[in-house]
């Protein structure tokens, strides 16, 4: 059973492996370079391209890998005919779900191992940046592109295309559905669980012209919102004025909605925008920042892997169930 998974995994596995090490000789390549470095504008391109591979890579496992590993056995009859032999169902399908299984966190696991590395200069740089110039690696586009989460997005991809294929029993319409699903839990986890894993840090500090560092508005409304200067390497989750009582301020207060010059209008009703921060403070108002420290980067990467790996084992626990289902 081992040999003939083999051979009609092959193909697919090595397109895949072949992709890697094309990948991995580039950053062979230029890795080096970047030692010592404080200016990476030049390497955008490709620090880009790396964090789009580590997307990818799950979808290709799940759309190539994972849907047609059952799918298209279903749909030609041949799993009929090799349940008629000694192989069980169960081992038929452990066979198959453990090869794609240990081959998808394999490869998910050396590439997410490469990127980091050649990135490493960059994160190093990014983790003691205050502005918002560059993406530190606990930020959630970069997160996902780092460690060891990838080996739980892999892992998840293969199981969810091997679940939706046994479920619809269609390869075309099983790889559609899978992407959507895919692209959707990649989409929502950084939004709306990720940031809970551990609990947010919180900072209040109090406004003033100096800390202030993002203030956001236009010509017609005036100042709509100000930020405070996040933490060094930090992912900022909300950067929320607080007015006396300890409530959001949204909309800000009529004497710094004014405070924005607007064409034709003359110089602004209360002064500089210095001037309107002090006001702020001397009302009481303070800024809050809500934040996941840099720190907390590989903490949040078990967790995570731990959550994708949680629902590959759910998934696994269907393709089970499911086989009961199959003619």
């Amino acid at each position: 059973m081992t040999w003939l998974t083999w051979r009609q995994f092959r193909m697919p596995a090595l397109s895949v492996f072949a992709g890697l090490i094309a990948i991995a000789v580039v950053l062979a390549i230029t890795g080096p370079d970047l030692v010592g470095r404080t200016n990476f504008s030049d390497q955008d391109v490709l620090l880009q391209g790396t964090i789009l591979a580590l997307y990818l890579l799950p979808a290709v496992i799940a759309v190539f890998w994972g849907v047609p590993m059952i799918t298209r056995e279903l749909e030609s009859g041949t799993h009929s005919l090799v349940w008629n032999q000694t192989v069980t169902r169960k081992r038929w399908l452990t066979t198959k779900l453990g090869f794609g299984l240990l081959a998808a966190m394999v490869a998910a696991g050396l590439l997410g191992w490469a990127v980091s590395w050649w990135a490493s200069p960059i994160d190093a740089l990014a983790a003691t940046q205050t502005d918002r110039g560059m993406m530190s690696r606990i930020s959630p586009v970069v997160f996902g592109a780092r460690g060891i989460v990838p080996i739980g997005y892999a892992a998840f991809a293969l199981a969810l295309g091997v679940a939706v294929g046994m479920l619809l029993k269609r390869t075309v319409a099983a790889m559609a559905v899978t992407l959507i699903t895919l692209a959707a839990v990649l989409l929502l986890v950084p939004s709306f669980v990720r940031p809970y894993l551990l609990p947010p840090q919180t900072q209040t500090v109090a406004i003033t012209g100096e800390n202030i560092t993002n203030i956001s508005g236009d010509d017609t409304h005036g100042i709509l919102e100000i930020g405070v200067r996040k933490q060094p390497g930090a992912w900022e989750l909300a950067n929320e004025t607080l007015d006396p009582a300890g409530n959001v301020a949204d909309p800000l207060p009529d004497f710094v909605q004014t405070c924005a010059p607007r064409p034709g209008a003359g110089p602004p009703e209360h002064g500089s925008m210095e001037t309107c921060m002090a006001q702020l403070g001397a009302h009481g108002y303070q800024q809050r920042l809500t934040f996941q420290p840099g720190s907390r980067f590989w903490p949040l990467q078990w967790l995570e892997l731990a959550l994708y790996l949680a629902m590959t084992a759910l998934l696994t626990w269907f393709c089970f169930r499911r086989l009961r289902h199959l003619s």
